[in-house]
């Protein structure tokens, strides 16, 4: 993520990032990604990368009108 935009937007995706990889229960892809780069990474680079595959998953799910679902197989 760059520093460009609006810094409540980066913030807001950040604090999400950071929840999921530390207070979601479930182990969806993204978090197992996430604790696996974490180990190599660090939490706050991990957190920024986890936030820009948010960011890429929102603007996809936006423009297709596509919902959203935890694992690929319900998505079938």
């Amino acid at each position: 993520m760059s520093k460009r935009g609006d810094a409540t937007m980066r913030r807001l995706l950040y604090e999400a990032a950071g929840t999921l990889i530390g207070r979601v229960k479930r182990y969806p892809p993204l978090k197992s990604w996430a604790i696996r780069l974490a180990v190599r990474r660090g939490f706050k680079k991990t957190a920024v990368t986890t936030a820009r595959k948010l960011t890429v998953l929102t603007l996809t799910l936006w423009k297709t009108g596509r919902e959203f679902h935890w694992t690929t197989e319900a998505a079938t």
